[in-house]
């Protein structure tokens, strides 16, 4: 259909959007996908454990990838590569590792780009080793420190390791402490953890596919090591984190040493995507733990097809000792329900999105992407309400709050107030500054943003100071209505979106789309009252 024609019908649904009550909004097209069939749990978000002794993955939904999992007594802790995201390296907790909670954000100074980080305890101390890249320029590995799971955690040390991510503590029959770090390379640590002792080296050389297979590259990374009687276990990531489904994968190596000779696992890959009928693509970057009653798990990430949308997910997966010292992995494509680790005690499960702005909600719900070093000067809280000042011209140059949602269709809405006669904000769905979908509003008009580029000829005029804006996104359809009577009555925006494409495969970045909130131009703008429900739409919970 030639543009113009195009552009002419969207105009015409501009013009003919009414206020409506919501019972009488149409309902989405219908989606043919399988449902699987997840607990619900807070605000009808998916829920991994079924209440019958059974668990159906994710165990963390939405975007939770690259997971190092701590155990720590009768306790697990768990963080993910947080990105550009600020607040970040949520911690989370667990007793039986099935049911996640976040406790709080452990960094919360700006090194940039954060990747695949460790949380390991050694000595009572618990660190976490962070391979960052602050100013675009090179990676290095950074450690922070806290004797608490809490925190507060230590400001960053910079270990000076260039070039390098992924890293992967472990404590040597030597005594000593190392980093292994992706390629699959090693460097001993001094005894506090907080500086190198010695040289980057080469470990060990991961075991190679075939070539026929379908993978986006070789690429050894994600090392995690684990003791068990007397053998030094190494798990790696092999095949590309993104790219086709069937790339990514786990496989494992032994040796006696920390510094070798290291012998393949002649199941290798123990863990892959075979085929895009598959319910999880791209498995892999795996950790080994120990469940309460005994019993061993895997924990790794996954894309979700259909969903590359919602980031890589959080996956647990049984594996077994076998006679000859070696492992294997017992859950198969994840498609079904498996019997949950035994022992332990059911822990909460989630966390409400609903509610007010507070100071305890950053790093856990709300954070800035890329912030400048001052962002956090920019938020101001009164009572439940968050004051954002503006920045920027745009969404793509305002460093939007945004907010990891887990669930294949939701709705998301929010009262905000303008504060200044040249103050902008909105609400979006924000992967990065050049994808993103959302409306903005002004003092006198309404904004449409459709893949990171205001759409200028969908302008439409409308007074206001208030606004109630909500946006549904049911299987990657996304549906816009305002409402200026607190929610009474709603006008549907003339615009639906269509998103599945906004992910790391088209756009880069390893990052997920998020509900976000933005501010810019002069001024500021108040955001209150924030609700969030999963919703059983075309696409199911």
């Amino acid at each position: 259909m030639p543009k113009t024609t195009r552009r002419s019908v969207f105009k015409a649904l501009l013009a003919g959007a009414v206020a409506v009550p919501l019972p009488l909004l149409s309902a989405p097209a219908p989606n043919c996908r399988k449902q699987a069939a997840w607990a619900k749990g807070i605000e009808g978000q998916r829920k991994a454990d079924l209440g019958d002794g059974t668990f159906l993955n994710p165990i963390v939904a939405g975007d939770h990838p690259d997971p190092t999992i701590l155990k720590d007594g009768d306790d697990y802790y768990m963080t993910f590569s947080s990105f550009h995201s600020y607040p970040g390296l949520v911690v989370w907790h667990s007793t039986d590792l099935v049911n996640w909670v976040p406790v709080a954000p452990a960094l919360h100074k700006n090194l940039g780009d954060i990747w695949a980080v460790d949380l390991c305890k050694h000595d009572d101390r618990y660190f976490i080793y962070i391979p960052a890249n602050p100013t675009g320029s090179g990676w290095s590995i950074f450690a922070i420190w806290a004797d608490d799971i809490a925190g507060p955690w230590s400001e960053p040390v910079d270990l000076e390791i260039s070039g390098c991510i992924d890293p992967g503590h472990v404590v040597g029959e030597d005594g000593g402490r190392y980093l292994f770090v992706n390629g699959i390379r090693k460097i001993r640590l001094t005894e506090d953890g907080l500086a190198t002792d010695g040289a980057l080296e080469d470990s060990y050389r991961p075991w190679r596919y075939p070539e026929h297979w379908i993978t986006e590259n070789f690429a050894p990374e994600g090392p995690k090591l684990l003791w068990r009687n007397d053998w030094l276990y190494l798990v790696t990531a092999v095949g590309g984190t993104a790219g086709p489904s069937t790339g990514h994968m786990v496989i494992a190596a032994r040796s006696r040493s920390v510094h070798g000779p290291w012998e393949h696992c002649p199941t290798n890959p123990l863990v892959r995507t075979l085929s895009d009928d598959e319910p999880w693509w791209s498995r892999g970057h795996a950790t080994l733990v120990e469940g309460p009653g005994g019993d061993w798990w895997m924990v790794y990430h996954g894309y979700e097809n259909g969903f590359r949308t919602l980031g890589r997910q959080t996956l647990l997966e049984p594996m077994q000792w076998t006679a000859d010292g070696w492992f294997v992995a017992k859950g198969g494509d994840l498609s079904r329900p498996l019997a949950k680790p035994r022992g332990g005690t059911r822990s909460a499960n989630g966390y409400a999105l609903s509610g007010g702005f507070t100071p305890g909600r950053l790093g856990v719900q709300w954070c800035f992407h890329q912030p400048q070093p001052d962002e956090m000067e920019r938020i101001a809280f009164q009572g439940d309400v968050l004051r954002l000042s503006a920045a920027g011209s745009s969404p793509t140059d305002s460093s939007p709050l945004a907010c990891i949602v887990g669930d294949r269709a939701y709705r998301a809405e929010v009262t905000l107030e303008l504060d200044g006669p040249g103050a902008e904000g909105g609400v979006l769905l924000f992967y990065n500054p050049k994808a993103f979908v959302g409306l903005g509003f002004t003092a006198d008009t309404v904004k449409t943003f459709q893949y990171a580029e205001e759409l200028v000829w969908a302008r439409s005029p409308l007074a206001t100071r208030e606004v109630r804006v909500r946006l549904t996104n049911d299987g990657n359809v996304v549906t816009y209505e305002y409402s200026h009577d607190g929610g009474r009555t709603w006008t549907l925006h003339g615009t639906r979106m269509e998103v599945s494409g906004i992910h790391h495969n088209v756009f880069g970045g390893f990052l997920s789309l998020k509900v976000g909130i933005y501010s810019t131009g002069a001024g500021a703008v108040k955001f209150s009252d924030f609700r969030y429900r999963a919703i059983e739409g075309a696409a199911g919970v």
